[in-house]
Formats: C-alpha cells, structure tokens, sequence
C-alpha cells in the first residue's frame, strides 16, 4: 500500500518556530515529527510514501535523504504553488493506482492503520475518515453522520450551536484512485472545504472511522508545546501502540530508504 504525508503548508501559526524550519520537521523528544510518521507508516507495512513540500522543502529532502533507518521508498513532491491538501494529490495520478492513506503532516497518532484499511474496504468507500471526539469543535472541521457511519456534512470550525457533533477530522484518509478525478488540476483545493462537500452533494459513499487512540496535533505553538511536554513526561508512549512503534523502530533500524524528486510546476 502507498501513502502521501501532507507537508507543503508554511506553519504559520507555528511562527517563529517554522521560519526556518518545515512544521513536519520541527523536533519532538528529540526526533523530528516526520519520523514518526515515517515509522507508524512502516509499522503497517505501506513502504511507498511521497510528501509533498513547499516551504523549505532542501530542509526536508536533505534530512531524509541522509537518513538509512525507514525502509521506506519516498518521493518528493515539490509544489512551486501550494495546491492545497486534495489538490497535491493532482500531481500524482500516475502514483496512485490502488487504495491509499493520506495523513497530515502535522500529527502525531498510533492510529492502527490496518484497521482504518480494513474499515474501509468492508465499506465500499470511496473515501473513510478517521475521527476523534473533541471538546471545542470550534477549532476542527467537524463531521455528522447518519446511523450506520456514513457521513453526511462537513463543517469546518463550526461556531458554537452550529451543531451538535463532536467529532473532527483527525487528517487520515483512506481513499480510492479514482477520487483524483474529482480534482481539478492546478488549482488550490481543499478536503474539508472543497472536495468532501462537493463528492456529498453526488452521493458519493464517504464513510467515517472513529477512533479512541490518540491524535495530537501540532498545528499551533500551544498544541506544540503540549505534545512534546506529554512526549518528554512519557505520557505519550506509555499508551498502547506506541511503546510497539518505539520497538519497531528499533527493528527496522539498518534498513535503507529510496528517494526521488518529482518536481514543481
């Protein structure tokens, strides 16, 4: 299986942490906040992976490229105008010929990604997103459901009373290749604005996956500063699943990684 990493986007509300540094790079623990990705990625045996860059991307391209632990083959997508998160997948058509994860960039999650692919393919989804119950939905896009999981509106940082669900968008996808054709090419376009309420409206299958293992993300300093406190106080990996992805870790240590650059344009 292949997956796209998410990680274009300059990291505004991470400033100044992410003026010289990508916001997928900038370290937790010790260990940039790719890595883990990387290796939760491996974990569930996907080890054909692009990430899309933009905003320093030499940063990323000259880490990874130096790094033999991953066992992951890896291909850059270099985006000279940032096409948005549905839209980066526009450059990839001929990657994706098969059921694949998209994550972003900006999580930290032992998300159990083979029962995410399961979920979905038992569905006949065209598309599955993984969700987490919050407490301020004002800060996430929100999704509502019918009675058998199947979702029935996106609502993007919805304003108190606006609606009753709690749960988010957690930033993995499991989707079909063939939703790529629902993307217009060159044109900055978004999962949550764009394309997930435009598939709702022909009826497409989009199904939810809700989930109780953890989602930390670090889109801004406060959501930062808390999850590399819960990493460095051991918080974070004494919960299930990421005590095995620090072991694993360790196992797939001497193996090499592969890298190609598809460029901008």
């Amino acid at each position: 299986m292949k997956a796209m990493i998410l990680a274009a986007g300059e990291g505004t509300r991470l400033r100044p942490l992410t003026l010289n540094t990508p916001k997928v790079m900038l370290p937790l623990a010790g260990k940039p906040l790719l890595q883990y990705i990387l290796n939760l990625l491996r974990f569930h045996s996907i080890t054909e992976v692009t990430i899309n860059l933009h905003h320093l991307p030499k940063v990323v391209m000259n880490w990874l490229g130096n790094r033999g632990k991953f066992g992951i083959c890896v291909i850059y997508s270099v985006e000279d105008t940032i096409l948005g998160t549905a839209g980066a997948l526009t450059k990839l058509r001929d990657f994706f010929d098969d059921t694949f994860v998209v994550i972003y960039g900006d999580m930290l999650t032992n998300l159990d990604i083979s029962s995410l692919v399961e979920f979905h393919q038992a569905k006949g989804a065209l598309a599955t997103v993984a969700l987490f119950e919050v407490e301020d939905p004002s800060g996430y896009g929100i999704v509502e459901l019918d009675n058998e999981n199947r979702i029935r509106h996106f609502i993007e940082k919805p304003a108190p009373g606006v609606t009753s669900s709690n749960l988010a968008n957690a930033g993995i996808y499991m989707l079909q290749p063939e939703m790529i054709d629902y993307i217009p090419s060159d044109t900055f376009y978004d999962f949550g604005y764009d394309l997930f309420p435009a598939l709702l409206s022909q009826g497409a299958r989009l199904f939810s996956y809700v989930t109780t293992d953890s989602i930390l993300d670090t889109r801004n300093l406060e959501n930062y500063r808390r999850t590399e406190r819960d990493l460095l106080e051991g918080e974070v990996f004494a919960r299930k699943g990421f005590r095995q992805l620090l072991a694993y870790r360790c196992k797939v240590g001497n193996k090499s990684i592969s890298t190609f650059t598809l460029n901008g344009g």
